[in-house]
């Protein structure tokens, strides 16, 4: 027994020694470490324009070192862990004379430097605007990831559609813009009033629109002439915004303040008497004020008998240069959009889309909607340091809608339709709150990139409902001439009010943590809580109201990522991130839907080829959701058709799979490119323990297998001709099922699934620049290729015939 214990305290005294022995020799390759960290110092420092502005966007780097930065907007930069010694800083922007400026580096201090450039802040603002072009969309960092770092570095797909091509392709909607955005697609404009985009199958909900940084109601097709550019984060977005749809979320930047003077003035007109002047003025107020205003009217017929649209847009910002390290931006943004409400051409017998003209107009001339939006915010950076940043940013939006038409055509086989009618009004009041901070440190050999937040937002609804018939009169959609329809304005009085307040409350923490020049690892929790308070209706005849029951929702959704760069343009990540999504509404036994778990999987390549001029960029996901929901099609009857919205079912757990390729980038001086192809299948995968759910393995109605799309600009860069752009753009959406999914044991005795089939369009550009004068021009849907855009089975709008826009410009 003895000799035991003297053995085993010998091999423990032995293990004892060699712990101590690793942590010494630990303990000196840190000394050894901080010793020749000690040896090096920073150079920090601001660049200027000749006129005293600063350059943003600037290239610095170290001759002779991997070293460099880019300037940020107030022309700051800094380079960390330089020996000491004397170096030479090479300063470049595309377009310019690169600057060689020697400097002189003492250990343990921060040397800082001034430096103006020979071009003044007008035309250097030209040159980073040409040069941010040649910049791949891996390189730049975007707002929407909430971390100062390069797309590339990120574990998930990102596009940005600059403002560049904005401007070339003349964009009128946003559903013009995704058109540029593999794998993101409009899935049905909802009579005319609101544009619903899915990405990797999954709809976007009134959720995932951002506007700088902030939620905003999907309610209203926002305005583009306003954008600085748009980026979309692709995958798992739950940990930064909340309780958003998976798929992808949508941010779109507005044009900021600048302190140079200039903007610009255009007027766009075309097909079907469009009509649309805009102005865009920036400049300072003093050397720390700097403003810009931007607006907009526009008028405009349509391809649809008589259907029209008025639209008034304003966006004022100012920027306040606080401190060296603070700044404020305070903005408005001021949208009135009155248009008819248009539900397209119908389907019969709830199984066929109707075969009629393009133009068929199916409600009345009074029709109409009256959509608002406005908002007011305040946005905030402070540098606590070198290495450490605050960012708060508050916001409180109104939306207003004020509606009355016939709607959801219905027709039977025969083309005969009871009109249905509907008055409406509802409002918003949102109020949103967000306070970030983003620093780096290091842990020994490890660089950590952190952001730590928390937000908060409330939403107040108000919806009236009003007394006015339920059918307006009863016509035949395949010959009109059967019926005399119904010209006259019924009466209609509001009858109960329904107040509706929800409170969301978000903390998160991520690291990205840099463990190597070729590895990084992201790491990151997010717990959220929503709470819907009691919805109260109001009867407005007798005063006496009624309140339902509050619903709380919580949960913590974790996200992790690995990032592999065997190569500095090429980089290799995979991730997962678990996230949670209300599900509001009520199932047709008035009980609240419990909210859905979803998990999601993505690998990916990120690649820059051509010396940085082109990226193709792959990209495969899985997604599972496990309590899909979806607008119930019928009442408690399972006959009655549903016209209400707020009344879900679920039908069981959805797998969707794809894969993405991008590709996008400049490989040649005055060539633009952007390009892709995805894949997605998105079925049900489960229906156990749902009564009456869905057929398992049926596709999820509104998503296409497949959809494509590219974007090719050139300019002239010399010859008589130079300035002369010529562009070509093509859009694929592949075949998709509308109406709704079928059900286990339904009494319905016809299959709800509505197949609607692929389409493409061929749009061609052409314009000339001649000093600050400009002029575009394009022809979209040059084969006038017939298809429709499909909300279930009662608005079916075409997609427009072959149209001509075209858009004169001076910039000053």
């Amino acid at each position: 027994m003895r000799l035991g214990r003297a053995v085993y305290t010998f091999f423990l005294c032995k293990k004892f020694y060699h712990l101590v022995k690793h942590i010494y020799l630990i303990l000196i390759l840190a000394l050894c470490h901080l010793a020749a960290f000690a040896q090096n110092g920073n150079i920090k420092g601001k660049i200027t324009s000749a006129d005293g502005h600063p350059a943003a966007f600037v290239t610095v780097g170290l001759k002779d070192t991997k070293k460099g930065a880019v300037t940020s907007e107030d022309g700051a930069f800094i380079l960390k862990n330089v020996r000491q010694g004397e170096h030479v800083l090479i300063i470049s922007c595309t377009g310019m004379k690169t600057v060689q400026q020697p400097v002189s580096v003492t250990a343990d201090q921060t040397t800082d430097i001034s430096l103006a450039l020979e071009a003044t802040s007008a035309q250097l603002n030209e040159i980073v605007i040409e040069g941010s072009r040649t910049r791949t969309i891996n390189k730049r960092p975007v707002t929407v990831s909430k971390l100062p770092v390069a797309a590339i570095d990120l574990p998930q797909g990102v596009a940005v559609i600059g403002h560049e091509v904005l401007e070339d392709q003349q964009v009128q909607r946003m559903s013009d813009v995704v058109k540029s955005v593999n794998g993101v697609y409009m899935a049905s404009s909802r009579a005319g009033t609101q544009e619903s985009f899915n990405a990797r199958g999954y709809g976007f909900s009134s959720t995932n629109m951002f506007k700088n940084g902030a939620r905003v109601n999907s309610g209203v097709m926002p305005e583009m002439s306003s954008l600085e550019r748009v980026e979309i984060l692709k995958g798992s977005a739950a940990i930064l915004y909340g309780n958003v749809a998976p798929g992808a979320v949508m941010n779109m930047v507005t044009k900021q303040p600048k302190f140079n003077f200039g903007g610009e003035v255009n007027v766009r007109a075309g097909s079907y008497g469009l009509f649309k002047p805009a102005f865009d003025v920036y400049g300072p107020l003093s050397s720390k004020i700097a403003y810009r205003v931007n607006g907009t009217f526009e008028t405009t017929d349509s391809y649809r008998d008589k259907v029209h649209s008025k639209r008034y847009y304003v966006n004022p910002s100012l920027l306040f240069k606080l401190s060296e390290r603070t700044t404020l931006i305070v903005q408005g943004d001021y949208l009135k959009h009155d248009f008819t409400p248009d539900f397209g051409i119908g389907s019969l017998d709830n199984t066929k889309i109707a075969d009629v003209p393009r133009n068929s107009f199916y409600g009345t001339s009074w029709q109409y909607a009256h959509t608002q939006q406005s908002s007011a915010g305040a946005s905030i950076k402070h540098q606590l340091n070198d290495n450490w940043t605050l960012n708060g940013m508050f916001t409180y939006q109104r939306y207003s809608r004020d509606y009355y038409a016939i709607e959801r055509i219905q027709a039977d086989a025969n083309g005969k339709w009871a009109r249905p009618l509907n008055r409406a009004y509802n409002s918003e009041d949102y109020y949103i709150a967000q306070l970030d901070l983003t620093g780096k440190f290091k842990t020994g050999s490890l660089q950590h990139n952190v952001l730590a937040g928390v937000d908060g937002d409330r939403y107040y609804t108000k919806a009236f409902s009003y007394n006015q018939p339920t059918t307006y009169d009863t016509i035949n959609i395949l010959n009109p001439d059967l019926y005399t329809p119904r010209t006259d304005m019924p009466d209609a009085s509001r009858i109960k009010r329904v107040t509706t307040p929800i409170n969301r409350l978000g903390v998160y923490v991520q690291d990205l943590i840099k463990i190597n020049s070729k590895l990084n690892f992201l790491a990151g929790v997010r717990f959220s809580y929503l709470q819907n308070e009691a919805p109260v209706t109001l009867d407005l005849k007798t005063n006496g109201s009624t309140q339902t029951k509050a619903k709380y929702d919580h949960s913590f959704s974790p996200r992790f990522g690995l990032v592999y760069k065997p190569i500095e343009s090429t980089a290799v990540f995979v991730s997962y991130a678990n996230s949670f999504t209300p599900n509001n509404g009520l199932d047709v036994d008035s009980n609240a839907l419990k909210p859905s778990v979803i998990d999601q999987y993505e690998v990916g390549i990120k690649n820059d080829f051509l010396k940085g001029k082109l990226s193709v960029n792959v990209t495969a996901y899985q997604i599972r959701n496990n309590n899909y929901a979806q607008t119930s099609p019928f009442q408690k009857d399972g006959v009655t058709p549903n016209n209400n919205a707020n009344l879900k079912a679920l039908i069981g757990k959805t797998l969707s799979r794809g894969v993405e390729v991008d590709i996008a980038g400049h490989p040649m001086a005055g060539l633009d490119v952007i390009a892709g192809y995805s894949y997605n299948n998105i079925t049900i995968e489960s229906t156990s323990g749902v009564v009456g759910g869905a057929v398992e393995g049926e596709r999820l109605v509104g998503n296409p297998n497949h959809t494509a799309n590219a974007s090719v600009f050139y300019t002239l860069q010399q010859s008589a001709l130079k300035g002369v752009k010529f562009g070509v753009g093509y859009y694929y959406i592949g075949q998709r099922f509308a109406g709704w999914n079928n059900t286990i044991n339904q009494s319905q005795k016809y299959n709800r699934l509505i197949s609607v089939p692929g389409f493409s369009t061929l749009d061609l550009s052409a314009g000339y620049s001649f000093k600050r004068f400009g002029v575009m021009a394009k022809v979209s849907n040059i084969t006038n290729t017939y298809n429709y855009y499909v909300h279930e089975n009662y608005s079916i709008n075409p997609i427009p015939p072959t149209q001509f826009v075209g858009t004169v410009s001076y910039k000053f």
